[in-house]
């Protein structure tokens, strides 16, 4: 029976050195493999970070063409209303609105303020303004403060929200 027992002794020793031998001869791959794999987690980090940038960015133009697009989703419609606007406005300069035009003049004004539109004011002898004004005729200044200046304002101007969606049509002194 001692034998037997020597032998398990004497093979655990065996079995022991080999295993130290594998580990020795492990151990130079194991570190390459971990730095392989340390750079392979670092890459993909790096790509998870700048697919994560990018989504944050599609996330936030997304959110600022929706809230443009609701801003402006009327343009068409009040573009196409602003010469009955203008209209209105016309017959009112020259007195022609009686009492129940003047009230459905009003009313169509208030509505289109109330989704986003407001008029661009611009009075003769103000500075033009290329960004917001559209000269339409340069005529020789009838005074010496308005040459660059306006003259006469044909057609008013109208905004939508912080697009311009008609240029206030001016007279330019020269």
């Amino acid at each position: 029976m001692k034998d037997k027992h020597h032998e398990k002794e004497e093979s655990t020793p065996k079995e022991s050195n080999a295993e130290q031998v594998e580990k020795s001869e492990e151990q130079p791959e194991q570190p390459a493999q971990a730095e392989g794999l340390q750079q392979q987690l670092d890459d993909m980090r790096t790509k998870y970070l700048y697919l994560l940038s990018d989504f944050e960015n599609y996330k936030r133009n997304v959110a600022k063409e929706r809230l443009e697009l609701q801003q402006t989703a009327g343009r068409d419609i009040m573009a196409a209303l602003l010469s009955v606007l203008d209209d209105f406005d016309r017959a009112a300069k020259n007195g022609g609105l009686n009492e129940g035009m003047a009230l459905i003049h009003h009313k169509l004004l208030q509505t289109l303020q109330s989704k986003g539109l407001a008029a661009l004011d611009y009075k003769p002898g103000e500075p033009f303004n290329p960004d917001t004004q559209e000269a339409v005729a340069e005529i020789p200044a009838p005074a010496e403060n308005l040459k660059g200046n306006i003259v006469d304002v044909v057609e008013k101007g109208y905004q939508l929200g912080d697009r311009i969606i008609r240029y206030s049509k001016v007279v330019v002194g020269k």
